[in-house]
Parts: structure tokens; C-alpha cells; sequence
């Protein structure tokens, strides 16, 4: 009898989680990672940094790290995704794999990314962007950092689909990079995945306000960024509706890998602006996004287990990352100051810094610094044009990305 009772006792204290802390190898990293995870969640709802994506990311990290011995009794399986995808996989997915899994399957076949675009499409005004349309070029420009890293990445000894991975965290988008490094690093041999490339991006996202003011400081005179501008025209009704129809054909032709990402937000802000959709944007913007995030945020922080994101690998994506995101900002500054120099002064070059595709965080961090500035001024429209032409530019530059490196 105390045979038995001793034989119970066994199988439960080696099933257990603290059985796996303990006793396996690597069950410190487990602890760091839970660590890392608690770190982010109160980021998230101290801080409040990209909470609707930052909580979920962060308790997705902490379920998948939690200690368990049997790897089949775990609810994301890290190793089903690096099997080549075919219909036996699906199955083995969707038949043996957890909630989880499932749920990631919307992130390994692009599902995610692209739905949060429709629910980003209805909730962009282009207007700015429509009225002034030189705010293209500095959406554009913004991008630069994306290609400058690409470069330092491969010089690092790379393979392109990881420098392709971690240069598009320049462009400040969460889901265009998930979108990115889902397809390159499929069946790339990489140590790296979509997982520590999101929280990469969402971080960095998230640090925006402490990220871009002190480039804008030492890239503009106070001169430049008391700069005001005058107000901008209202675009016809007319003018919104063609606007989306044309940015889906120009794209299309010229960079069709881009047409799964930049026709879904256009199609959502085609809802939205021929005013005969409500029902339809009222759930993109609510009911289907809040969904997808959640989805989303939970599924890609299951797959930043210890031994993911506790390696040299993991230190250069974050490193490349911020080097990335500030190669942007500075690449939208510099060409907003040549701007400003060729109109004759009447371009406030802080709006370059908003050509990222933070949207509408970053236009407001122009808005700000032009105020410390001078408190009577208003950039905050000025800004979101080359804020929504970064998102744009940065559903483009993937594109090109995807082109290049597939070619």
C-alpha cells in the first residue's frame, strides 16, 4: 500500500511543473522567459505601451514557458512549424495540436496581418495625405531605414530571408512585419521566427515617444520646428472614394506581393468612405479587429519560447531593429528638411519623422515637439499625411522585400 501511495506521489511530482524548473536542463531559461513576460505585461498596463497587443503577446510568452516535462502535454508545439507544410502537416496540426497551434495557423498563412489592415483601412482618414501629396515622398522616404538595414544585415553574414525578417521593423508595423517574416523564414533553417521578429517590432512600436524626440532635437533647429503651416484643403467625397481604387491598381501593377496587405487596407478604407457600409465598418473596426488581436497577440507570444529569444540571435534582431526604426525616422527628417529648404522655409521638417507607419503615435509626437516649440502650433494634420503614407510605403517596401528575395 505505501508502495502505491509512494508511486503516486512520484508521477505527480514528475509531471509537474516544478519537477521541470528543477530537474530538467534549461529550466532557468523557462524562469527568465515568465520573467521577461511579467516585465512586458506590466508595460502594458502600468505603462500602458501597445497594450492591445503588448498583454496578449506577453501572456501568450508565459504559457508557452510555463515548465512542463512532456512536450505533447504543452498547448503550442514549437516543433510542428519547423515541418514543411503539406496537407499531412495541416491535419497533424488541427488533429494533435493545441489551442494554440490552431490559433497560429492565422499567423503562418498571413491571415492575420491582412485582416488587421482592413480593420486599419476603415480607420484612416487619407484625407491629409490626399490634400497634400508630398507627404507620399516622405512616407517613402521613411522606408530607408528598412533597406540601409537590410545591407547592415548581410554584411553581418546573414541569409536574406533574416535580413529581410528583421530591416522591415523599420517600418514600424506590427503586422506587416509578421506578414514579412512569416513567408521569409518558412523553411528558411533559421534560428529566427516570426515570433521574436513581432515582439522586436511591437517594442519598438511601443517606444516611440522615447525613440524619435531626442533624433528630432538633434536633427532640426528650434527655428525649424516652430515652423507652422498653413491649414490644409478638404478633399471632395469624390476624391476619398477614387483615392483607395487607385492606390490598389498603381500597387497591384508595379509591386504585386504588396497587393495581399496595401488591397485589404484600401478595401477597408473603401468601406469607410463610401458612406453606404456602416455595418460592415462598424465591425472591421470593432468586433473583427478586437478578435484578430487577440488571436493574433496570443498565438505569436506562444512562439518566443526560452530558447528563441535567450540567444546571440535574439540580441541582433533588437539591436538591427532600433537601428532600423532610427534610420527611418532620421532618412523622413532629412528629406523634410531638403523640402523645407527648397519651399523657402514653409515645410516644418518635424513632420518627416511621422513618415513611419506608427500610426497615429508618431504623428502626435510631431504635434508635440512642434508645440515645446511654439504652443500656438498645430501639426498634427500636417503629420498624418506622411503617417498614413508610412503605412503605405511600408506594405510596399514588404512587397519589394518579398519580390527581391523570392527572385
Amino acid at each position: 500500500m505505501l508502495n502505491i501511495l509512494l508511486d503516486i506521489l512520484r508521477g505527480l511530482w514528475e509531471t509537474s511543473g516544478l519537477y521541470g524548473l528543477i530537474v530538467t536542463d534549461g529550466g532557468w531559461k523557462q524562469l527568465v522567459m515568465i520573467g521577461v513576460a511579467f516585465f512586458f505585461m506590466y508595460l502594458a498596463i502600468v505603462w500602458e505601451f501597445e497594450p492591445l497587443l503588448l498583454l496578449p503577446i506577453s501572456f501568450g510568452m508565459f504559457l508557452s514557458n510555463l515548465p512542463v516535462v512532456n512536450i505533447e502535454d504543452m498547448i503550442f508545439h514549437a516543433s510542428y512549424w519547423n515541418e514543411p507544410q503539406s496537407v499531412e502537416w495541416l491535419w497533424k496540426v488541427l488533429h494533435d495540436g493545441g489551442l494554440l497551434d490552431k490559433l497560429y495557423l492565422g499567423v503562418k498563412l498571413q491571415i492575420y496581418p491582412c485582416l488587421i489592415f482592413l480593420g486599419i483601412g476603415t480607420m484612416t482618414d487619407f484625407g491629409p495625405l490626399i490634400a497634400n501629396p508630398k507627404s507620399f515622398l516622405l512616407g517613402a522616404a521613411a522606408q530607408g531605414g528598412i533597406f540601409f538595414t537590410f545591407l547592415m544585415a548581410s554584411v553581418l553574414g546573414m541569409s536574406a530571408a533574416e535580413c529581410g525578417s528583421i530591416a522591415i521593423i523599420g517600418g514600424a508595423d506590427g503586422p506587416t512585419s509578421i506578414y514579412v517574416s512569416s513567408k521569409l523564414l518558412d523553411g528558411a533553417n533559421s534560428t529566427l521566427n516570426t515570433g521574436t521578429i513581432a515582439l522586436a517590432a511591437y517594442t519598438y512600436m511601443a517606444l516611440v515617444p522615447v525613440i524619435q524626440p531626442p533624433l528630432m532635437r538633434l536633427m532640426t533647429t528650434k527655428k525649424e520646428r516652430a515652423i507652422k503651416m498653413p491649414q490644409l484643403r478638404t478633399p471632395s467625397k469624390t476624391e476619398k472614394i477614387i483615392f483607395p481604387i487607385i492606390v490598389t491598381l498603381v500597387v497591384a501593377l508595379l509591386v504585386p506581393s504588396a497587393g495581399s496587405l496595401v488591397g485589404m487596407l484600401m478595401f477597408g478604407n473603401l468601406l469607410k468612405e463610401s458612406g453606404v457600409c456602416a455595418r460592415l465598418v462598424d465591425t472591421a473596426q470593432n468586433a473583427l479587429m478586437n478578435i484578430v488581436t487577440i488571436f493574433l497577440g496570443i498565438s505569436v507570444g506562444a512562439t518566443t519560447t526560452a530558447d528563441n529569444v535567450l540567444n546571440l540571435e535574439f540580441g541582433k534582431v533588437m539591436l538591427l531593429g532600433v537601428i532600423a526604426f532610427a534610420l527611418g525616422t532620421m532618412c523622413g527628417l532629412f528629406l523634410a528638411k531638403i523640402m523645407n529648404w527648397i519651399s523657402g522655409g514653409k515645410i516644418n521638417p518635424l513632420i518627416g519623422s511621422a513618415g513611419v507607419s506608427a500610426v497615429p503615435m508618431a504623428a502626435r509626437i510631431s504635434q508635440k515637439e512642434g508645440a515645446k516649440a511654439d504652443p500656438t502650433n498645430f501639426l498634427l494634420m500636417h503629420a498624418m499625411g506622411p503617417n498614413v503614407a508610412g503605412v503605405i510605403g511600408s506594405a510596399v517596401a514588404a512587397g519589394v522585400l518579398l519580390s527581391v528575395i523570392a527572385y
